[in-house]
Protein backbone atom coordinates (compact mmCIF):
# COMPACT_ATOMS: atom_id res chain seq x y z
CA UNK A 1 0.00 0.00 0.00
CA UNK A 2 1.20 3.68 -0.86
CA UNK A 3 0.35 6.13 1.75
CA UNK A 4 0.00 10.15 2.00
CA UNK A 5 -0.15 12.18 4.75
CA UNK A 6 -1.52 15.67 3.96
CA UNK A 7 -3.51 18.71 5.80
CA UNK A 8 -0.33 20.06 7.18
CA UNK A 9 -0.26 24.29 7.56
CA UNK A 10 0.54 27.13 9.52
CA UNK A 11 -1.46 27.68 12.80
CA UNK A 12 -1.55 29.48 16.08
CA UNK A 13 -1.53 28.12 19.85
CA UNK A 14 -4.79 26.79 20.40
CA UNK A 15 -6.36 25.82 16.61
CA UNK A 16 -7.19 22.70 14.99
CA UNK A 17 -5.78 21.07 11.95
CA UNK A 18 -6.80 17.45 10.63
CA UNK A 19 -4.39 15.38 8.59
CA UNK A 20 -5.34 12.90 5.55
CA UNK A 21 -3.66 9.79 5.27
CA UNK A 22 -4.53 8.44 1.52
CA UNK A 23 -3.70 5.03 -0.07
CA UNK A 24 -3.36 6.06 -3.05
CA UNK A 25 -2.56 2.08 -4.40
CA UNK A 26 -3.82 -1.16 -2.29
CA UNK A 27 -6.51 -1.50 -0.18
CA UNK A 28 -6.09 1.10 3.65
CA UNK A 29 -8.75 -1.67 5.59
CA UNK A 30 -6.46 -4.35 5.78
CA UNK A 31 -4.05 -2.28 7.73
CA UNK A 32 -3.56 -0.87 11.31
CA UNK A 33 -2.23 2.58 10.55
CA UNK A 34 -0.62 4.47 13.19
CA UNK A 35 0.84 8.12 13.39
CA UNK A 36 4.07 9.41 14.12
CA UNK A 37 6.00 13.07 13.81
CA UNK A 38 9.52 13.66 14.00
CA UNK A 39 10.43 17.35 15.47
CA UNK A 40 13.43 19.22 13.82
CA UNK A 41 16.63 18.04 15.63
CA UNK A 42 14.66 15.24 17.61
CA UNK A 43 13.83 11.61 17.00
CA UNK A 44 10.32 10.25 15.00
CA UNK A 45 7.97 9.72 18.11
CA UNK A 46 4.59 7.73 18.06
CA UNK A 47 1.35 9.75 17.93
CA UNK A 48 -1.64 6.97 18.08
CA UNK A 49 -2.70 4.31 16.22
CA UNK A 50 -6.47 2.64 15.45
CA UNK A 51 -6.82 -0.96 13.93
CA UNK A 52 -8.36 -1.79 10.98
CA UNK A 53 -11.91 -1.55 11.40
CA UNK A 54 -11.62 1.60 13.37
CA UNK A 55 -12.90 -0.28 17.11
CA UNK A 56 -9.93 0.49 18.67
CA UNK A 57 -7.18 3.18 19.18
CA UNK A 58 -4.29 4.16 21.25
CA UNK A 59 -2.76 7.29 21.97
CA UNK A 60 0.44 8.78 23.65
CA UNK A 61 -0.21 10.35 26.43
CA UNK A 62 1.30 13.96 24.96
CA UNK A 63 -1.53 14.29 22.69
CA UNK A 64 -4.19 12.19 24.70
CA UNK A 65 -7.57 14.24 24.53
CA UNK A 66 -6.58 16.40 22.01
CA UNK A 67 -5.36 14.43 19.00
CA UNK A 68 -8.42 11.47 17.54
CA UNK A 69 -8.01 9.14 14.96
CA UNK A 70 -10.72 7.93 12.41
CA UNK A 71 -11.30 6.30 9.46
CA UNK A 72 -13.74 5.75 6.46
CA UNK A 73 -12.20 2.48 4.83
CA UNK A 74 -15.10 3.01 1.70
CA UNK A 75 -12.54 6.49 0.84
CA UNK A 76 -9.51 4.36 1.80
CA UNK A 77 -8.76 7.34 4.43
CA UNK A 78 -7.47 7.78 7.95
CA UNK A 79 -7.30 11.19 9.59
CA UNK A 80 -5.71 12.84 12.36
CA UNK A 81 -7.86 16.01 14.05
CA UNK A 82 -5.46 18.18 16.18
CA UNK A 83 -7.49 20.02 18.71
CA UNK A 84 -5.86 22.92 21.16
CA UNK A 85 -2.12 22.58 18.88
CA UNK A 86 0.32 23.79 21.00
CA UNK A 87 4.40 24.94 19.53
CA UNK A 88 5.14 21.45 20.98
CA UNK A 89 3.83 19.99 18.41
CA UNK A 90 5.14 20.89 15.98
CA UNK A 91 6.60 18.42 13.61
CA UNK A 92 6.68 16.58 10.19
CA UNK A 93 3.14 14.02 10.42
CA UNK A 94 4.08 10.61 8.61
CA UNK A 95 1.01 8.11 9.07
CA UNK A 96 2.37 4.26 8.24
CA UNK A 97 0.47 0.87 7.73
CA UNK A 98 1.07 -2.14 10.30
CA UNK A 99 -0.24 -5.35 9.70
CA UNK A 100 -0.04 -6.52 13.45
CA UNK A 101 -1.19 -3.36 15.37
CA UNK A 102 1.56 -1.95 15.17
CA UNK A 103 4.67 -4.04 16.07
CA UNK A 104 6.08 -3.35 12.68
CA UNK A 105 5.16 -0.69 10.31
CA UNK A 106 5.82 -2.02 7.20
CA UNK A 107 4.54 0.85 4.90
CA UNK A 108 5.33 5.03 5.06
CA UNK A 109 4.03 7.68 3.60
CA UNK A 110 5.24 10.61 2.98
CA UNK A 111 5.24 13.40 5.72
CA UNK A 112 3.44 16.64 6.01
CA UNK A 113 4.81 19.59 8.16
CA UNK A 114 2.76 20.91 10.88
CA UNK A 115 3.99 24.06 12.05
CA UNK A 116 2.42 25.90 15.70
CA UNK A 117 3.18 29.49 16.38
CA UNK A 118 3.07 31.14 19.61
Amino acid sequence: VQLQASGGGLVQTGDSLRLSCAASAGNISTYAIGWFRQAPGKDREFVGKINWGGSRTDYDDSVKGRFTISRDNSKNMVYLQMNSLKPEDTAVYYCAASEDWGLDYDYWGQGTEVTVSS
